[in-house]
């Protein structure tokens, strides 16, 4: 059975129930322990707002696949009990992806107001965009 939503806001508040969401400062932390941050905003907004260094970038529409360790099309990062957090500019889509993750066994969570509020927080940003499926701040040689 679909369940069904009267409006885009009760769809928000229903995936808000699945996840425990993190303050920026929260976030940080749970990166110094071995969490990633995955951004799902596309490059013009990345371009923007900046990005967060050594966030994994994964656009939203490949974002499960990319993640989901079994998915025959993981990115390398994508590993059994990995945890993930998502970030987007305000909040919103971000848990509307992070709740996709937990409903594939994914560990996952958000960031309570996105970029803008990781950079309020004083949080370091780098310019933006860097290439789809790598992490802000690693380079590679050809």
């Amino acid at each position: 059975m679909t369940t069904t939503y009267a409006s885009v806001d009760e769809l928000l508040a229903s995936a808000r129930g699945s996840l425990v969401r993190l303050d920026p400062r929260q976030a940080y932390d749970r990166v110094a322990a071995g969490s990633l941050i995955v951004d799902i905003r596309p490059a013009w907004q990345r371009e923007s707002d900046g990005e967060i260094p050594g966030s994994v970038i994964v656009e939203r529409n490949h974002l499960e696949w990319r993640l989901h360790p079994a998915s025959g099309a993981s990115l390398p990062q994508a590993r059994d009990g990995q945890e993930w957090i998502v970030v987007c500019t305000e909040g919103y889509t971000s848990s509307l992806a992070a709740s996709a993750l937990v409903s594939l066994g994914l560990p996952a969570s958000d960031i309570v107001g996105g970029i803008h509020a990781w950079r309020a927080a004083g949080l370091p940003v780098v310019a933006g965009p860097t290439a789809v499926e790598t992490v802000v701040g690693v380079t590679t040689s050809s």
